[in-house]
């Protein structure tokens, strides 16, 4: 028998030898990947969506809240000049800046459709019965109209759904702020095992992990983001989406455009809104038979005479709002909040004990960084959109506004915490001296802690008639209806 050679002893061998076993692929990581530019829509194709305010020439032109257009561009890759779509949002009146946009996270239709679609898909729940919009629903003024949010399993959570509406403007997200951004605010859901994803060690790789078996959602991720699906890219698109909640263009905005017009022409200076101001403002809503006069309890067709008496209503709720009633302590702005947080004694007991559920923004406070004065705070919410994001408060103890403003009326409810803009601190300090001088004090003031601090509500001591005007003015910030691509669930451009 010949003798082998080693090469050929070797090959022989080989041959013979079962095949080595293939190590299958690692998963791709669910958090983040790092996009191929080669598998994206191209440059020239993508249609970035940017805002329009009222302070741009070309905001008057555009005719509705989503308005083609075109622009040139310089593709960055190759340096090439292109004319490409752009869709833009025209801003409502009231709100005179646009929402921030991170530079991370620009805005494009594709992103905004994809973070449509996972907004009202089931698909991020772990029982498939959840999404977004079950909690934060537009016909609902994109919350849920409960005193307290229903999760997955019809699990009750400890919080009232705060609205999407103009949360693009919010400084942090959630009623403790726990959420700096939209694309935090987006993840968070989805991570409670009240909301929508239970029992689970990292909720999200499952989430991701469906999102992938999805064929079209896989696509539409390789078009916008140039990978697979992964939470950063699903949080990007969703708050994509939510950013272009926006309301405004109320009765008030209008007055106030019409006021401006009347100074300009008349050259006064005067920039103050009069009754008059209302009431062509009023008188325009009639002439379009606009649904903001359903907000405010009048008739189209019935109330005509009563213009000139609402207007005068109007006026002296806004003047109450900027003044007697103390409300612009908090609510300021073009939404109507400071973004801060505040402690208004929701949750105290009659003794004025804070339970720890409802400690809101100190519970938040990294360690190193708690801040007693926000002991029981939480944030102050914009104040567009009432009449569709009953109940009020963080509670959702308030089912109108008729209770949210009697509730102020009183001072709130009295806790060693209560916020220094809800307290008559004057009368704090009369309380101290009179106490420090031995003289007579007023029993029912509560104090509290070894010092026996005094804890005064300053009560506002509306009448019937201010606080019904107070509420017709906050009426007259609901705004117009949603455009029916933002409001309706399965309109999309170009459809």
């Amino acid at each position: 028998m010949p003798t082998l050679r080693p090469l050929a002893l070797f090959a022989l061998l080989a041959a013979a030898a079962p095949a080595a076993a293939q190590t299958p692929p690692k998963p791709e990581p669910a958090d983040y990947l790092l996009p191929d530019d080669t598998r994206m829509t191209p440059f020239k194709d993508r249609v970035p969506m940017v805002f329009v305010t009222r302070n741009q020439k070309e905001w008057a032109d555009l005719k509705g809240y989503f308005n083609d257009g075109t622009e040139e561009a310089v593709d960055p890759a190759t340096g090439e000049k292109v004319t490409r779509k752009v869709v833009k949002i025209k801003v409502p009146m009231g709100l005179t800046t646009a929402p921030p946009v991170p530079a991370e996270n620009p805005m494009t239709v594709e992103k905004w459709v994809l973070g449509k679609k996972l907004y009202y898909d089931e698909i991020l729940s772990s029982d498939g019965t959840v999404s977004c919009a079950s909690c934060h629903a537009p016909a609902k003024g994109f919350a849920d109209g409960a005193k307290s949010s229903t999760g997955i399993g019809g699990k009750l959570g400890p919080i009232n759904s705060p609205t999407v509406i103009n949360a693009a403007y919010n400084r942090l997200q959630f009623w403790d702020g726990r959420a700096v951004t939209l694309e935090d605010q987006s993840q968070g859901p989805v991570g409670n095992n009240l909301e929508m994803f239970g029992g689970k060690a990292d909720p999200w790789e499952e989430a991701v992990a469906r999102i992938r078996a999805n064929p079209e959602m896989v696509k539409a991720f390789v078009a916008v983001f140039g990978h697979a699906p992964t939470r950063d890219a699903a949080a990007k698109a969703i708050a994509t989406y939510e950013r272009t909640v926006l309301l405004g263009s109320g009765v008030q905005d209008r007055a106030e455009a019409l006021m401006r017009k009347r100074v300009t022409d008349e050259e006064s200076g005067k920039f103050e809104l009069k009754a008059d101001d209302y009431a062509a403002a009023l008188k325009a809503e009639f002439a379009a038979k606009s649904p903001a006069l359903k907000d405010l309890g009048l008739d189209a067709a019935k109330d005509a005479d009563k213009v000139d008496a609402v207007a005068k209503q109007l006026l002296n709720g806004r003047t109450l709002f900027f003044g007697k009633a103390r409300c612009t302590n908090c609510h300021t702005g073009d939404t109507y909040t400071d973004g801060g947080f505040h402690n208004l004694g929701i949750g105290a007991d009659n003794d004025g004990n804070l339970p720890l559920s409802e400690f809101g923004r100190f519970a938040r406070l990294q360690t190193g960084h708690k801040d007693t004065a926000l002991v029981g705070a939480f944030k102050t919410p914009g104040l567009r959109g009432l009449l569709q994001t009953a109940p009020y408060m963080h509670s959702g103890e308030d089912k109108t506004l008729e209770a949210v403003v009697d509730f102020y009326d009183r001072g709130g409810n009295v806790n060693p915490y209560l916020s220094e803009k809800m307290r008559d601190t004057a009368a704090e300090a009369a309380y101290l001296t009179a106490r420090a001088a031995g003289k007579p004090v007023d029993p029912a003031v509560k104090t509290f802690g070894p010092a026996k601090k005094p804890i005064i509500p300053f009560k506002l001591n509306l009448t019937t008639q201010e606080k019904a005007d107070l509420v017709l003015f906050l009426k007259a910030l609901n705004g117009d209806p949603f455009d029916p691509l933002i409001a309706d669930p399965k309109a999309f451009p170009g459809k």
